[in-house]
Protein backbone atom coordinates (compact mmCIF):
# COMPACT_ATOMS: atom_id res chain seq x y z
CA UNK A 1 0.00 0.00 0.00
CA UNK A 2 1.57 3.53 -1.04
CA UNK A 3 2.01 5.76 0.98
CA UNK A 4 -1.16 8.61 1.99
CA UNK A 5 -0.93 11.62 -0.04
CA UNK A 6 -0.10 14.61 1.55
CA UNK A 7 -2.61 17.55 1.93
CA UNK A 8 0.09 20.30 0.79
CA UNK A 9 -0.11 18.95 -2.61
CA UNK A 10 -3.81 20.12 -2.73
CA UNK A 11 -3.66 23.33 -1.12
CA UNK A 12 -2.39 24.40 -4.31
CA UNK A 13 -4.97 23.09 -6.79
CA UNK A 14 -7.65 24.87 -8.00
CA UNK A 15 -10.97 24.91 -7.41
CA UNK A 16 -11.78 23.73 -10.92
CA UNK A 17 -9.19 20.79 -10.84
CA UNK A 18 -10.37 19.82 -7.25
CA UNK A 19 -13.68 19.13 -8.97
CA UNK A 20 -12.35 16.61 -11.65
CA UNK A 21 -10.32 14.77 -8.80
CA UNK A 22 -13.45 14.63 -6.81
CA UNK A 23 -15.74 13.55 -9.67
CA UNK A 24 -13.09 10.81 -10.73
CA UNK A 25 -13.13 9.66 -7.32
CA UNK A 26 -16.50 9.61 -6.66
CA UNK A 27 -16.87 7.63 -10.19
CA UNK A 28 -14.31 5.02 -9.07
CA UNK A 29 -15.28 4.16 -5.21
CA UNK A 30 -19.15 4.03 -6.57
CA UNK A 31 -21.66 2.80 -3.67
CA UNK A 32 -18.49 2.28 -1.43
CA UNK A 33 -18.60 6.09 -1.09
CA UNK A 34 -21.58 8.14 0.63
CA UNK A 35 -20.36 11.98 0.65
CA UNK A 36 -22.49 13.97 3.05
CA UNK A 37 -23.37 17.56 3.07
CA UNK A 38 -24.93 19.39 5.83
CA UNK A 39 -27.06 22.20 4.23
CA UNK A 40 -24.73 25.22 5.91
CA UNK A 41 -21.50 23.93 4.38
CA UNK A 42 -20.25 25.70 1.18
CA UNK A 43 -21.62 25.51 -2.49
CA UNK A 44 -17.56 24.42 -3.56
CA UNK A 45 -18.29 21.14 -1.63
CA UNK A 46 -21.97 20.61 -1.31
CA UNK A 47 -22.60 20.18 -5.07
CA UNK A 48 -20.84 17.49 -4.74
CA UNK A 49 -22.63 15.64 -1.80
CA UNK A 50 -24.56 12.43 -2.13
CA UNK A 51 -26.87 12.96 0.88
CA UNK A 52 -28.12 16.37 2.50
CA UNK A 53 -29.99 17.75 5.47
CA UNK A 54 -29.79 18.92 8.63
CA UNK A 55 -28.09 17.00 11.92
CA UNK A 56 -30.99 14.97 12.69
CA UNK A 57 -31.67 14.33 8.91
CA UNK A 58 -27.90 13.37 8.23
CA UNK A 59 -27.82 11.19 11.38
CA UNK A 60 -30.52 8.63 9.55
CA UNK A 61 -28.99 8.86 6.64
CA UNK A 62 -25.53 7.70 8.43
CA UNK A 63 -27.11 5.02 9.99
CA UNK A 64 -28.48 3.36 7.04
CA UNK A 65 -26.27 3.50 4.52
CA UNK A 66 -23.85 0.63 3.84
CA UNK A 67 -21.52 2.55 1.74
CA UNK A 68 -17.70 1.12 3.28
CA UNK A 69 -16.72 5.14 3.32
CA UNK A 70 -18.50 8.08 4.83
CA UNK A 71 -16.83 11.53 4.09
CA UNK A 72 -18.69 13.83 6.35
CA UNK A 73 -18.64 17.38 4.88
CA UNK A 74 -19.82 19.01 8.40
CA UNK A 75 -18.27 19.81 11.55
CA UNK A 76 -16.53 17.39 13.81
CA UNK A 77 -19.53 16.45 16.15
CA UNK A 78 -21.55 15.32 13.40
CA UNK A 79 -18.80 12.98 12.11
CA UNK A 80 -18.85 11.73 15.60
CA UNK A 81 -22.35 10.95 15.68
CA UNK A 82 -22.18 8.77 12.56
CA UNK A 83 -19.38 6.64 13.49
CA UNK A 84 -21.30 5.88 17.01
CA UNK A 85 -24.86 5.12 14.95
CA UNK A 86 -22.39 2.97 12.72
CA UNK A 87 -20.88 1.15 15.60
CA UNK A 88 -17.48 2.19 13.92
CA UNK A 89 -18.42 -0.41 11.63
CA UNK A 90 -17.72 2.40 8.79
CA UNK A 91 -14.63 4.65 7.85
CA UNK A 92 -16.10 8.19 8.71
CA UNK A 93 -14.18 10.73 7.67
CA UNK A 94 -13.83 15.00 8.06
CA UNK A 95 -12.13 16.13 5.23
CA UNK A 96 -10.14 18.69 7.89
CA UNK A 97 -10.03 17.61 11.35
CA UNK A 98 -10.04 22.16 12.08
CA UNK A 99 -14.18 21.88 11.47
CA UNK A 100 -15.20 21.89 15.15
CA UNK A 101 -18.34 23.87 17.05
CA UNK A 102 -17.88 27.12 18.74
CA UNK A 103 -21.24 26.40 20.21
CA UNK A 104 -20.14 23.02 20.87
CA UNK A 105 -16.99 24.29 22.26
CA UNK A 106 -19.07 25.66 25.35
CA UNK A 107 -19.70 23.38 26.95
CA UNK A 108 -16.76 20.15 27.63
CA UNK A 109 -16.96 17.03 29.98
CA UNK A 110 -15.04 18.90 32.98
CA UNK A 111 -17.42 21.70 33.07
CA UNK A 112 -20.80 19.85 32.67
CA UNK A 113 -19.79 17.48 35.30
CA UNK A 114 -18.83 20.40 37.73
CA UNK A 115 -22.04 22.08 37.05
CA UNK A 116 -23.31 18.24 38.27
CA UNK A 117 -21.23 17.98 40.84
CA UNK A 118 -22.84 21.83 42.37
CA UNK A 119 -26.49 21.08 41.37
CA UNK A 120 -25.88 17.87 44.04
CA UNK A 121 -25.20 20.24 46.87
CA UNK A 122 -29.00 21.49 46.42
CA UNK A 123 -30.64 18.79 45.32
CA UNK A 124 -30.74 14.84 44.00
CA UNK A 125 -29.50 15.88 40.12
CA UNK A 126 -29.87 11.34 39.50
CA UNK A 127 -33.67 11.81 40.88
CA UNK A 128 -34.63 15.58 40.13
CA UNK A 129 -32.80 16.56 36.60
CA UNK A 130 -33.15 15.07 32.70
CA UNK A 131 -29.65 15.95 30.93
CA UNK A 132 -30.29 17.00 27.48
CA UNK A 133 -27.80 17.70 24.98
CA UNK A 134 -28.17 19.63 21.70
CA UNK A 135 -26.84 16.86 19.16
CA UNK A 136 -24.24 19.92 18.76
CA UNK A 137 -21.73 18.68 21.52
CA UNK A 138 -19.51 16.37 22.09
CA UNK A 139 -19.41 12.65 21.96
CA UNK A 140 -18.27 12.00 25.35
CA UNK A 141 -21.00 14.96 26.33
CA UNK A 142 -23.60 12.61 24.82
CA UNK A 143 -21.82 10.00 26.84
CA UNK A 144 -22.70 11.54 29.62
CA UNK A 145 -26.49 12.02 29.15
CA UNK A 146 -26.63 8.22 28.65
CA UNK A 147 -24.93 7.38 31.55
CA UNK A 148 -27.27 9.98 33.78
CA UNK A 149 -30.44 8.80 32.15
CA UNK A 150 -30.36 11.66 29.97
CA UNK A 151 -30.89 11.98 26.13
CA UNK A 152 -29.94 14.27 23.15
CA UNK A 153 -31.56 16.50 21.41
CA UNK A 154 -32.31 18.30 18.01
CA UNK A 155 -33.48 21.98 16.66
CA UNK A 156 -36.42 19.77 15.08
CA UNK A 157 -36.94 17.64 17.83
CA UNK A 158 -36.26 19.71 20.74
CA UNK A 159 -40.16 19.56 22.22
CA UNK A 160 -40.36 16.20 22.02
CA UNK A 161 -37.31 15.44 23.85
CA UNK A 162 -37.83 18.10 26.64
CA UNK A 163 -42.15 16.20 26.59
CA UNK A 164 -40.08 12.93 27.11
CA UNK A 165 -37.69 14.73 29.32
CA UNK A 166 -40.23 16.06 31.80
CA UNK A 167 -42.31 13.03 31.82
CA UNK A 168 -39.45 11.43 33.63
CA UNK A 169 -37.85 13.90 35.88
CA UNK A 170 -39.14 17.54 37.12
CA UNK A 171 -36.37 19.63 35.65
CA UNK A 172 -33.50 19.26 32.86
CA UNK A 173 -30.03 20.55 31.79
CA UNK A 174 -30.23 21.54 28.91
CA UNK A 175 -26.48 22.37 27.12
CA UNK A 176 -24.68 23.86 24.97
CA UNK A 177 -27.32 26.54 23.39
CA UNK A 178 -29.65 28.44 25.47
CA UNK A 179 -31.41 30.00 23.33
CA UNK A 180 -33.07 26.26 21.31
CA UNK A 181 -33.55 25.35 25.17
CA UNK A 182 -35.40 28.93 26.11
CA UNK A 183 -37.21 28.94 22.56
CA UNK A 184 -38.35 25.01 23.28
CA UNK A 185 -39.52 25.82 26.63
CA UNK A 186 -41.76 29.02 25.89
CA UNK A 187 -43.52 26.73 23.00
CA UNK A 188 -44.39 24.69 25.93
CA UNK A 189 -45.84 27.33 27.89
CA UNK A 190 -43.25 27.49 30.11
CA UNK A 191 -42.43 31.08 32.14
CA UNK A 192 -38.80 33.15 31.44
CA UNK A 193 -39.11 33.02 35.39
CA UNK A 194 -38.56 28.83 35.39
CA UNK A 195 -36.05 28.94 33.16
CA UNK A 196 -32.39 30.27 34.25
CA UNK A 197 -29.11 30.24 32.86
CA UNK A 198 -26.31 28.28 34.16
CA UNK A 199 -23.45 30.77 33.64
CA UNK A 200 -20.47 27.76 33.40
CA UNK A 201 -17.67 30.64 34.36
CA UNK A 202 -19.26 31.44 38.00
CA UNK A 203 -19.74 28.97 40.71
CA UNK A 204 -23.38 27.40 40.86
CA UNK A 205 -23.82 28.63 37.84
CA UNK A 206 -24.19 32.63 39.02
CA UNK A 207 -27.22 31.21 40.56
CA UNK A 208 -29.15 31.10 44.11
CA UNK A 209 -30.41 28.34 45.16
CA UNK A 210 -33.51 29.19 45.24
CA UNK A 211 -33.64 30.11 41.10
CA UNK A 212 -32.43 26.63 40.93
CA UNK A 213 -35.00 24.65 43.03
CA UNK A 214 -37.65 26.93 41.42
CA UNK A 215 -36.30 26.39 37.88
CA UNK A 216 -38.26 24.04 35.23
CA UNK A 217 -34.80 24.18 32.54
CA UNK A 218 -31.59 24.96 33.84
CA UNK A 219 -30.22 26.58 30.37
CA UNK A 220 -26.65 26.39 29.59
CA UNK A 221 -24.88 29.94 28.95
CA UNK A 222 -24.15 28.47 25.08
CA UNK A 223 -24.72 30.00 21.93
CA UNK A 224 -23.80 29.71 18.06
CA UNK A 225 -21.97 32.29 16.69
CA UNK A 226 -23.52 32.64 13.27
CA UNK A 227 -27.38 33.45 14.67
CA UNK A 228 -25.90 35.80 17.06
CA UNK A 229 -25.53 38.41 14.20
CA UNK A 230 -29.39 38.45 13.72
CA UNK A 231 -31.28 40.82 15.68
CA UNK A 232 -35.11 42.78 16.20
CA UNK A 233 -34.26 45.57 14.45
CA UNK A 234 -33.40 43.93 11.39
CA UNK A 235 -36.61 42.11 11.68
CA UNK A 236 -38.88 45.41 11.94
CA UNK A 237 -36.88 47.80 9.09
CA UNK A 238 -38.13 44.60 7.14
CA UNK A 239 -41.85 44.97 7.86
CA UNK A 240 -41.67 48.59 7.31
CA UNK A 241 -39.97 48.09 3.90
CA UNK A 242 -42.26 45.34 3.18
CA UNK A 243 -45.28 45.13 5.45
CA UNK A 244 -47.00 41.46 3.56
CA UNK A 245 -43.27 39.74 4.44
CA UNK A 246 -43.20 36.59 6.52
CA UNK A 247 -40.29 36.44 8.57
CA UNK A 248 -38.49 32.77 9.58
CA UNK A 249 -36.20 32.13 11.99
CA UNK A 250 -33.81 29.17 13.34
CA UNK A 251 -34.80 28.30 17.13
CA UNK A 252 -30.68 29.17 17.99
CA UNK A 253 -31.73 32.83 17.47
CA UNK A 254 -32.18 35.01 20.55
CA UNK A 255 -35.76 34.72 22.37
CA UNK A 256 -36.45 38.43 20.94
CA UNK A 257 -35.88 37.46 17.63
CA UNK A 258 -37.87 34.41 17.65
CA UNK A 259 -40.72 36.40 19.29
CA UNK A 260 -40.54 39.02 16.47
CA UNK A 261 -40.70 35.89 13.36
CA UNK A 262 -43.95 34.82 12.05
CA UNK A 263 -42.48 30.93 12.28
CA UNK A 264 -39.53 29.48 13.96
CA UNK A 265 -38.24 25.76 13.44
CA UNK A 266 -35.21 23.81 12.30
CA UNK A 267 -33.50 23.75 8.93
CA UNK A 268 -35.55 21.28 7.58
CA UNK A 269 -38.78 23.17 8.86
CA UNK A 270 -37.18 26.19 6.87
CA UNK A 271 -36.82 24.70 4.00
CA UNK A 272 -40.23 22.43 3.80
CA UNK A 273 -42.01 25.84 4.78
CA UNK A 274 -40.52 28.38 2.34
CA UNK A 275 -40.28 26.20 -0.15
CA UNK A 276 -43.93 25.58 0.10
CA UNK A 277 -44.19 29.43 -0.28
CA UNK A 278 -47.06 30.99 -2.40
CA UNK A 279 -45.75 32.69 -5.36
CA UNK A 280 -45.25 36.84 -4.81
CA UNK A 281 -44.28 36.28 -1.15
CA UNK A 282 -41.24 38.02 0.72
CA UNK A 283 -39.32 36.14 3.19
CA UNK A 284 -36.77 37.63 5.62
CA UNK A 285 -34.67 34.25 6.42
CA UNK A 286 -32.38 34.25 9.92
CA UNK A 287 -30.26 31.14 9.66
CA UNK A 288 -26.71 30.62 7.62
CA UNK A 289 -25.97 32.63 4.77
CA UNK A 290 -25.34 29.19 2.50
CA UNK A 291 -28.52 27.86 3.28
CA UNK A 292 -30.13 31.11 2.64
CA UNK A 293 -28.34 31.86 -0.44
CA UNK A 294 -29.08 28.40 -2.40
CA UNK A 295 -32.93 28.57 -1.06
CA UNK A 296 -33.23 32.16 -2.74
CA UNK A 297 -31.70 30.43 -5.96
CA UNK A 298 -34.23 27.89 -6.11
CA UNK A 299 -37.35 30.13 -5.31
CA UNK A 300 -36.65 32.61 -7.39
CA UNK A 301 -37.65 30.96 -10.47
CA UNK A 302 -40.61 30.09 -8.96
CA UNK A 303 -41.24 33.78 -7.82
CA UNK A 304 -40.66 33.86 -4.38
CA UNK A 305 -38.31 36.32 -3.10
CA UNK A 306 -35.94 35.06 -0.32
CA UNK A 307 -33.72 37.68 2.19
CA UNK A 308 -31.40 36.75 4.85
CA UNK A 309 -32.15 38.85 7.76
CA UNK A 310 -28.33 40.31 8.34
CA UNK A 311 -27.08 43.33 6.08
CA UNK A 312 -23.66 41.79 7.13
CA UNK A 313 -22.08 38.37 6.23
CA UNK A 314 -22.49 35.71 8.54
CA UNK A 315 -21.29 32.17 7.82
CA UNK A 316 -20.32 29.08 9.85
CA UNK A 317 -16.71 29.63 9.71
CA UNK A 318 -15.66 26.27 10.80
CA UNK A 319 -18.17 24.57 8.77
CA UNK A 320 -16.63 26.81 6.02
CA UNK A 321 -13.46 25.01 6.73
CA UNK A 322 -14.14 21.67 4.77
CA UNK A 323 -13.26 23.06 1.12
CA UNK A 324 -13.03 21.36 -2.01
CA UNK A 325 -9.04 20.72 -1.66
CA UNK A 326 -9.58 18.89 1.44
CA UNK A 327 -12.53 16.83 -0.05
CA UNK A 328 -10.20 16.16 -3.16
CA UNK A 329 -7.48 15.22 -0.61
CA UNK A 330 -9.22 12.04 1.56
CA UNK A 331 -11.37 11.05 -1.68
CA UNK A 332 -8.08 10.59 -3.72
CA UNK A 333 -6.52 8.74 -0.19
CA UNK A 334 -9.20 6.64 -0.23
CA UNK A 335 -9.04 5.59 -4.29
CA UNK A 336 -5.25 5.06 -3.08
CA UNK A 337 -6.29 2.82 -0.57
CA UNK A 338 -5.76 4.92 2.21
CA UNK A 339 -8.18 6.34 4.98
CA UNK A 340 -6.91 9.57 5.89
CA UNK A 341 -8.87 12.03 8.56
CA UNK A 342 -10.74 8.84 10.24
CA UNK A 343 -13.19 9.57 12.73
CA UNK A 344 -13.95 7.12 15.82
CA UNK A 345 -14.97 7.42 19.15
CA UNK A 346 -13.44 5.38 21.96
CA UNK A 347 -16.08 2.50 23.05
CA UNK A 348 -16.85 3.65 26.66
CA UNK A 349 -17.58 6.96 25.28
CA UNK A 350 -19.47 5.35 22.30
CA UNK A 351 -21.46 2.53 24.05
CA UNK A 352 -23.21 5.20 26.55
CA UNK A 353 -23.58 8.00 24.08
CA UNK A 354 -25.40 5.38 21.49
CA UNK A 355 -27.91 4.96 24.88
CA UNK A 356 -28.84 8.82 24.31
CA UNK A 357 -28.77 8.85 20.54
CA UNK A 358 -31.18 5.78 20.70
CA UNK A 359 -33.52 7.36 23.16
CA UNK A 360 -33.50 10.58 20.78
CA UNK A 361 -34.76 8.53 17.78
CA UNK A 362 -37.25 6.26 19.87
CA UNK A 363 -38.79 9.45 21.05
CA UNK A 364 -39.40 10.48 17.75
CA UNK A 365 -40.54 7.87 15.53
Amino acid sequence: MSAALKIDQFNLLDDESCDARIEAAKAILGDRLAILGHHYQRDEVFKHAHFSGDSLKLSQLAAKTTAEYIVFCGVHFMAEVADIVTDGQRNVILPDLAAGCSMADMANLVKVRKCWEELSAILDPDEKVTPVTYINSAADLKAFCGNHGGIVCTSSNARAVLEWSFGRREKVLFFPDQHLGRNTGLTMGIPLEQMVTWDFMKPRGGLTDDEIRNARIILWKGFCSVHQMFHPAQIEKFRREVPNGHVISHPENSYEVCQASDFVGSTEYILRIVRAAEPGSHWLVGTELNLVNRLRDEMKPKGVTVQFMSPMVCMCSTMFRTDPQHLAWVLDNLVAGQVVNRIRVPQEIAVPARRALDLMMEVVD
